[in-house]
């Protein structure tokens, strides 16, 4: 992560890498999350020294210590002020050497201290560490402004942009001081006096928000936790009663089930449990988390967060947020991303009242004298599965290990990118939990160091809930390779001890897609690390079609076995996955759209006196949405977009990245090779894996495909109607 933008946008990937009615339970304990093992000498802080050992160094996180935080930040602030002031002081011309380059070599320190503050953040958070992010995220956000408010040092990045030297740069580099100059100018170094003033000021307060927004998600999902007893298990799987049982003796509930404010507990429980008042009560615990009326509740954060990220790009003379975020993305214009959205949203409403009717007549044959709601979606929806394609879901389940879907992994990506995995001895890097393992990368045919990957795959207190990837160290030629250390995380429901762990279909194409970030960070080929960044509605792309591996006919002979009898999944049982494989798109669709335009409408709006419970109560009805699917993040949970601005005004791009992917997964689908065919892959690596931000995404697509992406392919994908065109009969 580049040092230099610390400001809203970048502090708050930082603090990132995605409720009840009734009596509100005890917060649970988090335990303690400080990674300390061993105790360092009062004069080394172990988060700013240099990584050592083997594969380049690695982070020490046997050694950090959380009371080393907040002076290891304020030291790693200070250098890199230090270092900017080296650049700025040189009487020298600017050159794209001693100014472009020169500041990519700047935060080192800093860089590492955040590795751990990430760890803190995301993995194992606890009181303790809260109570440093809520003071220090402003003073971060300060610092930042220090920078990109630099007059010294912008004239000088501005100086290499307008002058001749340009013309004579490669287009890497070319395109290197386009994003530094863009990255002052976007984040308020054209301004001057009290705008200039303001601006800062509202970062720092926009850095604070964000993080009560985030911890305030993270305390409803560890504070409100469902116990049931033995005899409302009615339904639900033994691998799910196991790793519930599990879940309640770890927060001393010995003999009860403990049902997690998680997605990863919640939505298994709501497909399975024949017990409606709970599936009532797990369902409005889940959906009503930050907006329970309690000192969590982050409606009036909301509302702030708008207002002043408003008043900020006014100051810099956009319409709205929206127009200012989407400036440097594929899509451009907020209308651009609203054309392609409404253009599915209609489909997906017509497939929901479709699927909402199967469902309704499954419940009437059976007497069951309801009307559906959301808390019945997910109950009824399995029961029209097995009516429509004979398909349990729990069935398929027995067949996906966890274990065997990483080897999985391992395969796609010897095949695709030729990288060998070999897992290390336990020990011979440091962790921070005991559940984490590392494997090693190199590429397989000739033996190259590339790095290593870290798997944390289980939900815990202080972890916060989903998946994501990230890196440790991301790869850089400026003075020599750099190996990357990168990770994948999750909040699978650990088995029973000796017990493996069974996972979803959902959950299995969930791995594959953010296996697909950690590939795309392997494959980096950039010298400089402002080019490792991306473009939000385009790296999703990458990952979402590793996806499309899971169900290959390799994949599936090979690693889909079932986890007693060790017998491959069966043929007919395939079959029915594939024949099924656009079943539910309604809801899939429409859960997850209806928080896009929620996101696009707040941000494309005055926000002035905002009641967000309100806009998005007047909205949901405006679009028409269907009362039996919630928005997949409502508005008080939606960290995507409000526990930092990674995703704001972008929450969208997972639908743009998606007509990439249903179009170029029509490239392999087409090839002599199929999903393997090895000119593809080396198109695919090569053009839009290694170069990450190194060119501009819509020149790398047409050089892989040969032209643009169309909507059709992923019109055909959801078994949606493919628009007709001008001219189509």
């Amino acid at each position: 992560m580049r040092k230099i933008f610390l400001t809203g946008a970048a502090l708050s990937t930082l603090m990132m890498a995605a409720s009840c009615n009734g009596p509100k339970a005890p917060a649970e304990k988090t335990g303690k999350a400080e990674m300390v093992k061993k105790e360092a000498p009062m004069s080394e802080n172990t988060l700013l020294a240099e990584w050592s050992g083997p594969y380049g160094g690695t982070p020490a996180f046997d050694k950090a210590r959380l009371e080393d935080l907040k002076p290891a930040l304020e030291t790693g602030m200070a250098n890199n002020l230090a270092e900017i002031d080296a650049i700025t002081a040189n009487a020298d011309a600017p050159t794209f050497e001693n100014t472009i380059v020169a500041l990519e070599r700047t935060g080192r320190d800093l860089n590492r201290v955040f590795t751990y503050w990430g760890i803190w953040s995301s993995n194992m958070s606890s009181p303790a560490f809260r109570a440093i992010q809520g003071e220090m995220a402003p003073k971060l956000s300060e610092f930042g402004s220090k920078i990109t408010q630099n007059p010294a040092l912008f004239n000088r990045v501005k100086a290499v942009y307008d002058g001749d030297e340009m013309k004579s740069l490669r287009p890497d580099q070319r395109r290197l001081v386009q994003l530094t100059y863009d990255g002052f100018a976007r984040n308020g170094a054209t301004l001057s006096g009290k705008d200039k003033a303001r601006y800062a000021a509202i970062n720092s307060k926009l850095a604070e928000l964000h993080t009560r927004f985030g911890n305030n998600v993270l305390a409803d999902e560890e504070g409100y936790v469902t116990y049931i007893a033995e005899d409302q298990l009615g339904g639900l799987p033994d691998s799910f009663v196991a790793a519930a049982a599990a879940a309640a003796k770890a927060r001393d509930h010995e003999g009860e089930y403990a049902i997690t404010n998680t997605r990863s507990s919640m939505s298994p429980f709501l497909t399975y449990s024949d017990v409606r008042d709970l599936r009532e009560n797990v369902w409005r615990t889940y959906y009503n988390r930050g907006d329970n009326g309690d000192e969590h509740d982050n409606n009036a954060i909301i509302r702030k967060i708008l207002e002043l990220r408003n008043e900020r790009v006014h100051l810099l003379g956009y319409e709205n947020y929206a127009s200012w975020r989407l400036e440097n993305r594929m899509a451009k214009t907020p209308k651009r991303a609203l054309d392609l959205m409404e253009a599915v949203w209609p489909a997906a409403l017509a497939r929901v009242k479709e699927e909402v009717a199967d469902m309704q007549a499954i419940a009437d044959a059976e007497g069951a004298n309801i009307t559906i709601e959301p808390w019945d979606y997910r109950y009824y929806a399995e029961k029209v599965r097995k009516a429509k394609y004979d398909l349990d879901s729990d069935e398929v389940k027995q067949y996906l290990q966890l274990s065997k879907l990483r080897e999985a992994l391992f395969f796609v990506a010897g095949e695709l990118f030729n990288f060998e995995f070999t897992a290390l001895p336990d020990g011979e890097v440091p962790v921070f939990n005991e559940d984490m393992h590392v494997w090693r990368v190199t590429d397989r045919n000739s033996g190259k160091e590339i790095g290593l990957w870290y798997l944390d795959p289980f939900a815990r207190p202080g972890k916060r809930s989903g998946a994501w990837a990230t890196t440790y160290r991301s790869y850089e030629n400026i003075d020599g390779p750099q190996t990357v250390l990168a990770s994948n995380n999750a909040n699978f429901i650990k088995g029973a001890p000796g017990e493996p762990v069974l996972i979803s279909w959902d959950d299995a194409s969930t791995l594959f897609h953010e296996f697909g970030h950690a590939l795309h960070f392997f494959s980096a080929k950039v010298d400089y690390p402002t080019l490792n960044g991306g473009v939000r509605d385009y790296t999703e792309f990458q990952s979402q079609l590793l996806e499309r591996w899971l169900s290959t006919d390799k994949v599936i002979d090979q690693f889909l076995v079932h986890y007693k009898t060790g017998e491959p999944i069966p043929a007919a049982l395939v079959a029915k996955i594939k024949a099924a494989a656009t079943f539910n798109q309604g809801f899939a669709t429409t859960e997850y759209l209806a928080s896009a335009l929620m996101d696009m409408r707040y941000h494309t709006v005055d926000p002035t006196g905002i009641d967000p419970d309100k806009f998005e109560r007047e909205n949901m009805i405006a679009l028409h949405a269907p009362r039996e699917i919630p928005m997949r993040h409502r508005s008080t949970q939606f960290g995507h977009i409000f526990s930092g601005e990674g995703y704001s005004a972008g929450y969208y791009g997972y639908m743009w990245a998606d007509v990439l992917t249903s179009d170029a997964a029509e490239a392999f689908a087409e090839a002599p090779g199929g999903f393997y065919d090895k000119e593809v892959a080396k198109r695919l690596v090569d053009n839009l894996f290694a170069p990450r931000n190194s060119i501009d995404p819509a020149d790398a697509y047409r050089a892989f495909r040969g032209r643009d992406a169309k909507i059709d392919a992923l019109m055909r994908d959801r078994g949606f109607p493919v628009p007709k065109k001008d001219g189509d009969e």
